[in-house]
């Protein structure tokens, strides 16, 4: 499997693309996550980076205090986007940065664990954005595997705190795309 960091870059790369594809009349169409249209989503999504980009470089969840509350996507959302995934890719890729402790939410984690769940979240929310606004939701096999790989470990914690919902049904014949996604209760 390749370097954590590397796998999160990339996420950030594959989910650029299909924010840069995102057109004019999209922003406020649903998305396959309950109650977040895609401005929102990719609201989440932005303040995330941002957020790593602090405490991937030692910061603290008081240092940041309120400052990515609200709207981080102002005028020009892909822009937004574009910046807070730079930052947050550099973050991890920082000598040590991986080694390094993260003071997240959940508690003190080295950076490898929270650039794995940086990764998660930006891959499993890319798709969520291409399904909302009619784009190619073809994942990459590659990063799909190791996401799979990063999730199955943790995936009860995980959907204990809400983030992926109960596993769904899949055909026999399902693609391993498909059956990717009901792990995390999603379908094409």
């Amino acid at each position: 499997m390749s370097d954590i960091a590397e796998l999160h870059a990339q996420a950030l790369e594959h989910t650029g693309r299909i924010v840069s594809g995102i057109a004019r009349d999209r922003w406020q169409a649903d998305t396959p996550c309950a109650g977040w249209d895609v401005r929102a989503l990719l609201n989440h999504l932005v303040a995330g980076n941002l957020w790593a980009a602090e405490l991937g470089a030692g910061g603290t969840i008081e240092g940041v205090g309120d400052r990515l509350d609200g709207d981080v996507l102002g005028a020009d959302p892909a822009a937004a986007y574009a910046a807070s995934a730079a930052v947050a890719a550099a973050v991890f890729r920082r000598p040590g940065a991986l080694d390094a402790p993260c003071a997240v939410s959940y508690g003190p984690v080295p950076g490898s664990v929270y650039a794995g769940h940086r990764f998660l979240d930006v891959f499993v929310h890319g798709w969520d954005l291409a399904m909302a606004t009619g784009q190619d939701p073809s994942l990459d096999p590659g990063l799909m595997e190791a996401c799979r790989n990063v999730i199955e470990p943790q995936l009860e914690a995980f959907r204990a705190a809400g983030a992926f919902g109960d596993e769904l049904a899949v055909a026999p014949d399902a693609t391993a795309q498909e059956r990717f996604l009901a792990l995390l209760g999603r379908k094409e």
